[in-house]
C-alpha cells in the first residue's frame, strides 16, 4: 500500500500551524508521506532544526518532516497539497503546481478570502479544489518558528462544487488524525462569504482611518461605511446564491465588539508600514470584480479602495 503524499506549501502562520500538527502526529504513526515546501532562511532554518511551534496545545514543540524542498517543482507524486501562501502568491503558486500534480491530486487553499476558488480553478481546471475556511490565531514568530495563541485553529472545509461526488473522506481521517478541529461540510461557501464580509469591511476601515475594530464598531462614520460594504457584499453573495443569515450585519458587529477594542487588522497595519504587498485586492479587488461580472453596484467598496491606493501612491 503506498503512503499518501502530504504536501504543505508555505510555513507561514497557518501552514506552521496546520503543517505541525499533521507532521507531529505522522512522527508517530509514518502513514503518510509529509513534504514541506519553504524558501530562504525558512528552508534552511527547518532542514537544520524542524519546524517550531510555541502553542499551549503541545508541549513538544518540534517536528521534522520527510522532506523539506525549496521549490515547488522538486515535488513529485502528491495526493494532497495544503496552499498555504499569501493571497498575492497564489497564481504563481499554482502555475508552478500544474506540472506537479496528477489527476488524483486533491488542492486544499488554505486562505481566508471570497474568490480563493474562482483563482485556482482558472489557473488549474480539472482538480479538486476544497473551498476552506480557517480560524486561527498565530504568526510567524522569526523564521522556522510560529506562534500560536488562544483557540484550536478550525477549518470549515467543503467539497468541490464541480466535483461534488469525489472521494475525499481519506482527508477527513488525516485531520482527525492529526488531531485538527474541522468541519466536513457539503457546502462551505456560506461560512467563507460569512467570514469575508467581516474581516473584508473591517479590513477596508479600519485601512482607510487607521484605526482599531473596536472604532469601526463605535465610530459613526466608521460603522456607516462598514455597513454599506457589507450591504454590497451581501448582495453578491444573494446573486451568487450564497445563502447568508438575515442578520448577518448585526451579527459581524456582534463578532468584532467581542474583541479587545484596540484590535488592529492585518490590512491596516500591511497599508500604514507601507508594506507593498498587502490584502487590498483580496478584499475590495474581489468586491469589485464580483460586482462588475454580476452587474451589481459597488460604490462604497470602490471609494474607499480609490482612498487606500491613494495613501499607498
Amino acid at each position: 500500500m503506498n503512503r499518501k503524499h502530504i504536501v504543505v506549501i508555505g510555513l507561514g502562520g497557518v501552514g506552521g500551524y496546520f503543517g505541525f500538527k499533521i507532521n507531529q502526529a505522522n512522527e508517530t504513526s509514518g502513514k503518510y508521506k509529509i513534504t514541506f515546501v519553504a524558501r530562504g532562511e525558512t528552508y534552511e532554518k527547518v532542514k537544520e532544526n524542524g519546524l517550531v511551534l510555541l502553542s499551549p496545545e503541545h508541549p513538544d514543540h518540534t517536528t521534522h518532516p520527510d522532506a523539506i524542498e525549496k521549490n515547488i517543482e522538486d515535488v513529485q507524486n502528491p495526493d494532497l497539497i495544503l496552499i498555504c501562501v499569501k493571497e498575492y502568491d497564489l497564481e504563481n503558486v499554482c502555475r508552478q503546481l500544474l506540472p506537479v500534480i496528477s489527476k488524483d491530486t486533491v488542492l486544499l487553499p488554505m486562505m481566508n478570502g471570497a474568490d480563493i476558488y474562482d483563482r485556482i480553478r482558472k489557473i488549474i481546471p480539472d482538480h479538486i479544489i476544497l473551498p476552506t475556511c480557517l480560524y486561527v490565531a498565530s504568526h510567524i514568530k522569526e523564521r522556522g518558528t510560529v506562534e500560536h495563541k488562544g483557540k484550536a485553529g478550525k477549518m470549515i472545509i467543503g467539497r468541490d462544487p464541480e466535483y461534488f461526488s469525489a472521494e475525499v473522506s481519506w482527508i477527513s481521517d488525516l485531520l482527525e488524525e492529526s488531531k485538527i478541529d474541522f468541519d466536513f461540510k457539503d457546502n462551505s461557501l456560506s461560512d467563507i462569504w460569512t467570514k469575508f464580509i467581516f474581516i473584508a469591511s473591517f479590513g477596508l476601515v479600519t485601512a482607510k482611518h487607521n484605526s482599531s475594530i473596536g472604532k469601526v464598531c463605535t465610530d459613526e462614520e466608521q460603522k456607516y461605511e462598514a455597513t454599506e460594504i457589507m450591504k454590497e457584499i451581501r448582495q453578491i453573495a444573494a446573486q451568487k446564491e450564497i445563502h447568508l443569515p438575515e442578520d448577518i450585519i448585526e451579527k459581524t458587529f456582534e463578532k468584532a465588539s467581542a474583541f479587545p477594542f484596540e484590535t488592529p487588522t492585518s490590512l491596516q497595519l500591511d497599508i500604514h508600514s507601507g508594506k507593498k504587498e498587502n490584502e487590498l485586492e483580496l478584499f475590495a479587488g474581489a468586491v469589485l470584480k464580483y460586482g462588475a461580472e454580476l452587474h451589481s453596484k459597488t460604490p462604497f467598496t470602490q471609494k474607499i479602495y480609490n482612498e487606500i491606493k491613494s495613501k499607498q501612491n
